[in-house]
């Protein structure tokens, strides 16, 4: 076992001899979250952040996602300041797999040689993932995982390479190695939670030329990355809390009464007016004398009186939420991410501050991200939404559908904060919308 802080000055000592050595490619399917589910590509220690110096030779690899098994195809991937991402399915078991030529590099007192590398990632439902089938690549790492353990396989060309060594990578650079036994084979027992890589190496002695450049050997790598555990389903006590309190902090109608007003709308400069009213169980009516009534206005009071209900209050009578941390990244700017579980379309969260400033989703085969821009407090230091922005992908292709801002004000009237106006503007390939609807004369049901 090598622990964090040796590992680091091992590295560190070798990237000032041979950096592109010291890093690997390591491919990793991140969690739900802002835009769906995307496979990153790094060219770093560990499959977090990659180095910026090596992007334009990553984006020379050839990258594939399997599906179903035996079904790859081509992975497109878009090139970051630091990373490869692409656009994968909300939902559903998958393996990403990559292969990069490097290029050919010299050192001295050693012959010229090839670099090469292979990446592999994988989630999803263990027993799904235990059938996906191997890419065939000349290196490989296969992984079939257990309740309590995952079984490492190390082939080349298909076949199983004994007494081979396994390197394991943790989130803080803790490495471990690993011998397999005579078949190839060795188990891992994961010591906790968490995103795990795993590297083997081999060097093949055939000569060859690459990019105009002759070599005497390759050398070559193969990296495999995962969640630990595979599929959790277990609630995190930390993530529900966090969760809850943000829940609690927000402003909603306890003992509500219902109340009526005046609207006057104005859609796409359609102008409306007529009145509102909505009840104690927030059910909303509106009319617009002759005009029928637009089902835009019905979605977003609706929508309204839904998030302000005192239902949404946590209580200790009501089932607990199935949350857990996403990751193990506590400095996000807009918070930790939550992954949710059983809940009514949405996928994960992030709270900072005992706020919820991202809501993510998958509706109608739409991947939906709402980000909170700024909240106020009413008079009881409670927060209320003062504008947010709600981008939509299609899941299939990632390519963005349309962008919403919104920007809602409130009145007080007794106990409650009650919806004044709203202003939604729209960008999508059909243009550029603007919608709103303003509330007066604001009256308490039973006053």
């Amino acid at each position: 076992m090598i622990r964090s802080a040796m590992l680091a000055l091992v590295l560190s000592t070798a990237w000032l001899a041979e950096p592109a050595l010291a890093h690997f490619l390591f491919a990793r399917i991140c969690p739900p979250a802002e835009g769906g589910r995307a496979a990153e590509v790094y060219f770093s220690e560990y499959a977090h952040a990659g180095d910026p110096r090596y992007i334009d030779r990553m984006s020379t690899g050839q990258f594939f996602v399997q599906t179903q098994p035996g079904e790859f195809r081509p992975l497109a991937m878009h090139k970051l300041a630091d990373r490869l991402r692409a656009h994968l399915p909300t939902e559903g078991s998958l393996l990403v797999v990559g292969q990069l030529d490097f290029g050919v590099l010299e050192r001295p007192m050693t012959p010229p040689f090839l670099l090469r590398h292979y990446s592999k990632a994988v989630a999803g439902q263990p027993a799904e993932v235990n059938r996906q089938d191997a890419k065939g690549t000349p290196l490989e790492i296969m992984a079939t995982f257990a309740d309590d353990h995952v079984q490492l396989t190390a082939l080349l060309s298909g076949k199983p390479m004994p007494g081979v060594t396994f390197t394991t990578v943790d989130y803080n650079l803790s490495s471990e190695e690993l011998k397999a036994d005579d078949a190839g084979r060795v188990k891992f027992s994961p010591p906790e939670s968490g995103i795990y890589c795993v590297y083997i190496r081999h060097d093949d002695p055939t000569p060859g030329e690459h990019g105009g450049k002759a070599y005497q050997e390759v050398k070559q790598f193969a990296t495999l990355s995962f969640e630990w555990p595979l599929a959790p389903t277990a609630a995190d006590p930390a993530a529900v809390k966090l969760f809850q309190d943000a829940l609690a902090a927000r402003a909603a109608w306890q003992d509500f009464p219902g109340f009526s007003a005046k609207i006057a709308a104005d859609l796409d400069d359609r102008p409306a007016e007529g009145t509102i009213e909505v009840a104690a169980d927030g059910s909303v009516k509106i009319d617009l004398g002759s005009d029928s009534v637009h089902p835009w206005l019905q979605e977003q009071l609706e929508s309204i009186t839904m998030h302000r209900a005192a239902s949404q209050t946590p209580r200790a009578d009501r089932p607990q939420p199935v949350l857990r941390f996403a990751d193990q990244q506590v400095d996000h700017p807009l918070g930790r991410l939550l992954a949710f579980q059983g809940g009514h379309f949405a996928t994960s969260y992030r709270v900072k501050d005992q706020q919820i400033t991202v809501v993510n989703r998958l509706l109608d085969g739409q991947d939906m991200t709402i980000t909170v821009l700024a909240n106020e407090t009413n008079a009881e230091g409670k927060y209320l939404p003062h504008s947010y922005t709600v981008q939509h992908w299609d899941d299939a292709t990632g390519g963005l559908v349309k962008t919403e801002a919104v920007q809602d004000r409130w009145t007080r009237l007794g106990r409650w904060d009650l919806p004044s106006e709203r202003t939604t503007t729209t960008a999508s390939g059909d243009g550029f919308s603007v919608r709103s609807f303003t509330l007066s004369d604001h009256k308490l049901s039973g006053n």
